[in-house]
């Protein structure tokens, strides 16, 4: 076997984010050891990219009186589609209040209520004298109060900073740069992961009583996405790879409906929040004639889709990227785009070349977020591997259903986080370490083995032209508008691709810490959720949130309320689909209030 080094902790956890660092904080309170792995320094996590804020009802603004974790349940049950947990919901509104004021109390400076005038909407706002100081909070879509608890637009950077400190104050142990190659388990129980350190190419192996999933998203694979480059599935690559662990809602993946043509980096639905509008190519804001209610804050599906049948229907603005509609947010004054905007405000200048204090912003929907993940129940265990867990963004907790509303991601990494670490705490207390060396040395032969494989440079095929192939394939065929013949294509393709996959031959010679190399060690996994993604949207046969097939406009609550769970079985070369129902607690499926049942598919535009 050779030699290699060897740590043991009682929780490994797999990504150092905020929902990592939130339920690694839990454990450690709890007086066990854990250990925390991330590709990159932690502070560089995606969390930190976050901008508009986190959901929870506080009910301290003028616009959110009469909030309540009833009226936060019920708009996030909505903004599924009727796809989620409603346990998991209920359970998420009801705790997300206590964890901003833990997140207050722990330094992160949330913008608060101040008396400042000010005009929304054409509507003027008075904030109540005596609710001063308290957490403040925005507009953003879905929501039938505001609700949106915000650092201007910097809300994942102030508050991954903060929990990074906490992290810091527990003496938790963190090992960046390094990258979960597999899980080591015996096909019932899990016992840690085989890693390769990236900065000298050498495996490691990690053995815990507990391993934690919390690796983010999969938005790269889709090329244009406003995930970071790190976004790549790993987390629900390896636990896939396993056979036995199943992945929820592929299918469902949001995209946010601006997206900064061409570079498509996020601009926050705060923006829109805030008092911005849509325009299209002649100057007209266009959102109220599909939305009369929620205007630019429908859900993000519903928006996305807006978008795309506008500019369908001829009033797209041309470009050299494609046609793109704009942002207008000139209207809110210098002063406020400079201070609670001034992070789109600074990406606008340095990106783009343009002020948004003076110019349009030009957007279109693109990848953003994936509801889908790692199937986890209530209590962030994963389907079929004991000592398992997965939670944030890389887990189907199933708070998001087949829509999330903005504002409930950022705040489900620490809301699940305090949820799921507790559990985690309390399993792992009780769990004894036996695992055989000769299971680790297995696991830890087969990475060898491909490594060297790839190293031999027998085969046949460019890692990046895959990778091309693969970005190309979901972008044109898995977007926001989906039909048989498109996704039946995408299926086609990525199966080739698939088979493709196992003849990469590496370009340089793999040695160390060679990027090449540990991007050919990745990209089969990514191929697999790409062809997962495309096989549930065409089994899907119906729309639901986020997943709309215009061969079937329409929800179909008796046939297809339930949940997709996809088995990549050993030695398959195409996902198992099984369904699962989903948990209706307290609210049967009804119309949402907005999106196609509400306003008929037609464009509308009345200019």
């Amino acid at each position: 076997m050779g030699h290699y080094d060897m740590f043991v902790t009682d929780v490994l956890v797999i990504g150092a984010g905020l929902a990592g660092e939130r339920a690694a904080i839990e454990s450690a309170r709890n007086g066990l050891n854990v250990t925390l792995l991330s590709l990159v320094p932690p502070r560089r996590s995606h969390s930190s990219a976050a901008q508009g804020g986190m959901q929870a009802a506080l009910g301290n603004t003028a616009m959110g009186k009469g909030d309540s974790s009833d009226i936060h349940f019920m708009d996030t049950v909505k903004g599924s589609d009727w796809g989620c947990e409603q346990d998991v919901a209920r359970l998420f509104a009801n705790t997300a209040p206590i964890v901003m004021r833990e997140m207050a109390h722990w330094g992160v400076p949330w913008s608060r209520v101040t008396l400042e005038k000010r005009i929304y909407d054409g509507q003027e706002i008075h904030e109540d004298p005596a609710k001063v100081g308290l957490i403040a909070a925005r507009n953003f879509g879905g929501t039938a109060k505001w609700r949106t608890c915000y650092t201007s637009d910097g809300t994942g950077h102030t508050v991954l900073y903060t929990m990074d400190s906490i992290v810091q104050k527990y003496g938790i142990t963190v090992h960046d740069r390094v990258e979960a190659l597999s899980l080591i388990h015996d096909g019932e129980t899990c016992y840690g992961a085989i890693v390769r350190d990236l900065r000298n190419g050498e495996l490691r192996v990690y053995t815990a009583k507990s391993t934690v999933i919390a690796t983010g998203g999969y938005g790269r694979l889709y090329g244009a996405s406003t995930n970071a480059v790190i976004n790549e599935g790993t987390g629900m690559s390896i636990a896939y790879e396993t056979g036995v662990v199943p992945l929820g809602n592929m299918e469902a993946v949001q995209f946010h409906p601006t997206g900064i043509v061409p570079s498509w980096i996020l601009i926050t639905e705060g923006a829109r929040g805030d008092g911005g509008y849509l325009l299209d190519k002649n100057g007209y804001r266009f959102m109220p004639d599909y939305e009369p209610n929620k205007k630019e804050l429908a859900s993000r599906d519903v928006v996305s889709r807006r978008m795309i049948q506008h500019i369908r229907a001829g009033y797209g603005v041309d470009s050299p990227y494609g046609q793109h509609l704009w942002l207008d947010i000139r209207h809110l004054g210098a002063k406020h785009i400079n201070t609670n905007l001034r992070e789109i405000a600074t990406i606008c200048r340095q990106f783009n070349g343009i002020d948004p204090v003076n110019d349009l912003i030009p957007v279109r929907p693109t990848q953003h977020y994936s509801m889908g993940g790692i199937r986890t129940n209530i209590d962030g265990q994963a389907y079929g591997l004991k000592n398992l867990y997965a939670l944030g963004e890389a887990a189907c907790w199933d708070l998001h259903g087949f829509n999330r509303l903005g504002g409930n991601s950022l705040a489900e990494t620490v809301v699940a986080g305090k949820i799921i670490g507790e559990k985690i705490a309390e399993f792992t207390k009780d769990v004894s370490l036996n695992v055989s060396t000769s299971l680790v040395e297995d696991h830890l032969l087969m990475q060898q083995q491909k490594i060297e494989k790839l190293r031999e440079r027998k085969g046949t095929e460019n890692v990046y032209e895959l990778r091309n192939r693969m970005e190309t394939a979901l972008n044109t065929n898995v977007h926001v508008f989906r039909t048989e013949e498109h996704l039946q294509a995408a299926v086609d393709e990525l199966r080739e691709l698939n088979e493709r996959a196992k003849y990469i031959q590496l370009r340089g010679d793999g040695k160390g810490a060679d990027p090449e190399l540990a991007f050919a060690l990745r990209l089969p996994g990514m191929i697999r959720l790409a062809l997962t993604i495309a096989t549930g949207a065409l089994a899907r046969k119906e729309s639901r949130g986020s997943h709309f097939r215009e061969d079937y406009p329409k929800r179909d609550d008796e046939n297809w309320l339930k949940r997709t769970l996809a088995y990549w079985r050993e030695g398959a070369s195409e996902p198992e689909l099984q369904y699962e129902p989903v948990k209706i607690t307290e609210s049967p499926p009804g119309d949402r209030g907005y999106g196609e049942a509400t306003a008929g598919a037609k464009p509308l535009v009345k200019q």
